[in-house]
């Protein structure tokens, strides 16, 4: 394949020191599955004039291992009238001379991780063959298993003073506030998240609950009286299994619990993995609010409100919290995909090493479906109560989501697995097996966030005896709709924090 890079992927691989080195993955990938690194001669001519001598002379010495594309293909119609619309300035302009290549499909994808060139893409009706690093990673690991550098991942609580600051992993942060050593050794018998790969933390998370007396003055404009959830420290490293999701679903779970009124995190934009978590943030509500003065420069503030409101047409908005104003559905998932898909909501009859959090689907917020059922017409913001099944005493209620998107009438097998591939439970031949079962009814495809895991589970004989089930024989085979009332019932007897409903 043919894989065109954006300027500032190059710049970030040319201008690596150790500390960046986790963008030398994405190129190790390229290199293993011998895809050919595309540039356009608009890049080229970018970083011969680029400000920092280091990646001009980089990129002279690795000239040979990029294929600068030789010619531009000829403007087409659509993208033409997408320039008019969106370019203001010479940057525009280049970002849509790069489009127009994979639009042309002179090369097969590209990866940016630039927000208006997926603007474009989208525009275009071609936004499935554009990927950030991230979700290029996820991609090849999903797809190439037995290639992955990272055999087994594992999540959990520890003490800072078990962690080794000498570890490469936390060079960054040590470049970027001169005080990290004796901030960190201070640290020592607080507890931090984080994720291993053969001993050595890839992925790092701590936070931190403020109250209405902290002193915000570094902060301008400074923050109100509020109680917060602070996020000291959250840094994840290339490798494509959405650890950024699974780390934010711990941030939004622990805000719950401390029931604060909003998130905040300080966060620098000088590397490509603060410019990914930040459009991470971004995506689930957070928002610009200004700089925070310190020894290693000015940092960026983003905040996240924890108002209790939903936003039924973009439910990340206001994750996680739940609107009953659309309808409410429970539906069966079985046995042998449900923890897979929902490993917080493993049963204490399950081994918990069975699901550690090696693959994309089980660490992610947003997650697939697949079903035949006879009702298909969820809408964004519908609320899915999910049945593990097993029988009058074994089938359970475990979590709670919300519906993102349904996609239905899907054309062809390959578009029904590329469509699944991300966040599914299944291979690809588990897939294939899904839509060629019965040929009369495709399956369809639902979208959806994971919210909630039910702290105590009920079976099929107490859903019976509150009446959220009828009788035995009435158990969900598909999408059944439930009342208000029922969603009420189950949440109380799950011992759920019914806050997470908003009206």
């Amino acid at each position: 394949m043919k894989i065109l890079l954006d300027t500032n992927i190059v710049i970030h691989r040319e201008a690596a020191t150790v500390v960046d080195e986790d963008i030398g993955i994405l190129f190790r990938w390229l290199d293993k599955l011998h895809h050919t690194k595309c540039i356009h001669s608009i890049t080229a001519e970018e970083l011969e004039k680029h400000e920092d001598p280091k990646v001009r002379k980089s990129f002279q010495v690795k000239l040979a291992s990029y294929n600068i594309l030789k010619t531009k293909a000829p403007m087409s119609n659509e993208v033409h009238r997408i320039s008019e619309q969106l370019d203001k300035n010479q940057n525009d302009l280049n970002d849509t001379l790069i489009i127009n290549e994979l639009y042309s499909r002179r090369v097969d994808i590209l990866i940016t991780e630039d927000k208006k060139l997926f603007n474009k893409a989208s525009l275009l009706g071609i936004s499935d063959r554009v990927y950030t690093i991230d979700a290029f990673l996820e991609k090849v690991t999903t797809e190439n298993p037995e290639l992955a550098d990272y055999k087994v991942l594992s999540v959990r609580r520890d003490y800072f003073g078990n962690l080794d600051l000498t570890d490469e992993f936390f060079t960054s942060f040590k470049q970027d506030y001169p005080e990290y050593a004796e901030w960190f050794n201070r640290k020592a018998d607080e507890t931090v998240y984080v994720c291993l790969s053969e001993g050595k933390p890839i992925a790092l998370l701590y936070l931190k609950p403020e109250y209405e007396n902290e002193d915000y003055t570094d902060i301008d404009p400074p923050l109100s009286k509020k109680k917060r959830l602070k996020i000291g420290t959250f840094k994840v490293a290339l490798n494509g299994f959405r650890l950024g999701e699974r780390f934010l679903k711990i941030v939004f779970d622990n805000a719950i619990r401390f029931k604060v009124d909003e998130i905040y995190v300080t966060i620098f934009n000088k590397r490509i993995e603060q410019q990914r978590l930040i459009n991470l943030l971004e995506e689930y509500g957070f928002n610009f609010h200004g700089f925070k003065r310190g020894p290693g420069g000015n940092e960026l503030v983003y905040i996240r409100s924890l108002a209790k409101v939903a936003n039924r047409s973009n439910p990340k908005l206001t994750y996680p919290f739940l609107s009953t104003a659309g309808r409410i559905f429970i539906v069966p998932i079985y046995p042998e995909y449900h923890t897979e898909l929902f490993p917080d909501s493993i049963l204490r009859t399950e081994s918990p090493m069975d699901f550690i959090e090696n693959e994309p689907h089980r660490n992610a917020i947003s997650k697939v479906y697949i079903s035949r059922s006879i009702e298909r017409n969820l809408e964004a913001g519908d609320v899915i109560v999910f049945y593990r099944t097993g029988g009058y005493y074994k089938s359970v209620v475990t979590t709670i989501g919300v519906a993102e998107s349904v996609i239905d009438n899907i054309a062809t097998e390959p578009d029904f697995i590329q469509l699944c591939r991300k966040r599914s439970v299944f291979t690809d031949e588990e897939l294939s097996k899904h839509w060629n079962l019965y040929k009369r009814n495709r399956p369809f495809i639902v979208n959806f966030l994971y919210v909630y895991s039910f702290p105590k589970r009920i079976n099929m004989k107490r859903l019976i005896d509150i009446g959220v089930i009828p009788s035995v024989d009435d158990a969900p085979r598909g999408f059944t709709q439930i009342s208000v009332k029922n969603l009420r019932d189950i949440l109380r007897e799950c011992h759920v924090d019914e806050s997470i409903v908003v009206d």
